[in-house]
């Protein structure tokens, strides 16, 4: 590799490992969920306190439509009444705008809301906000937050593929270590 050509992703790699919301403060189990109101696919604002009392699944994502987003928001649909189930209720964030949501919500028929964060203010107070300078996404993380507004589990290290099932899995245990 010529020295100018390793210098340049050198730097790069700099300037992603620690950018900006690298330095955020990590939320930790325990805290108190940071409250939002944000917009949802039907233009509505949906509120974190609206579901005060409720176990709340509440998972970001980068974008609308790409294939690591429609697996797991596919996922979620189709493990929806499983949530339910536990009286739980899903909500989706990406930065991506209300009329991005809709269209992605309609064409793979996704039950619940997602909630744009175009700023990335929600984001980036859940830690959850990957800030590269030049753009601005979501990442894949997740949380559980339990009827008191505390988290109650982190995921920060989600695959697509069997995130679901975990999130399953440990809402259970979470509920049962609560009752």
């Amino acid at each position: 590799m010529k020295p100018r050509l390793a210098i340049y992703w050198s730097v790069m790699c700099l300037v992603l490992c620690f950018s900006p919301s690298g330095w955020a403060a990590q939320l930790a189990v325990g805290e108190e969920a940071p409250a939002f109101a944000l917009t949802n696919q039907h233009g509505k604002v949906v509120r974190l306190s609206d579901y005060r009392g409720q176990w709340v699944v509440l998972y970001f994502y980068p974008k609308d439509d790409t294939p690591g987003c429609t697996t797991e928001a596919c996922s979620f649909r189709d493990n929806i009444n499983r949530l339910i189930q536990r009286q739980a209720v899903l909500i989706g964030v990406s930065l991506d705008d209300s009329a991005s949501h809709k269209a992605f919500a309609e064409k793979h028929q996704l039950p619940f809301n997602l909630l744009s964060d175009p700023d990335g203010k929600v984001a980036e107070q859940y830690g959850s906000l990957g800030d590269y300078f030049l753009f601005k996404l979501a990442k894949r993380h997740s949380f559980i937050i339990s009827p008191d507004g505390k988290i109650a589990k982190i995921y920060r290290d989600v695959d697509p593929e069997d995130h679901v099932a975990i999130v399953l899995k440990d809402l259970t245990t979470l509920q049962d270590d609560a009752s």
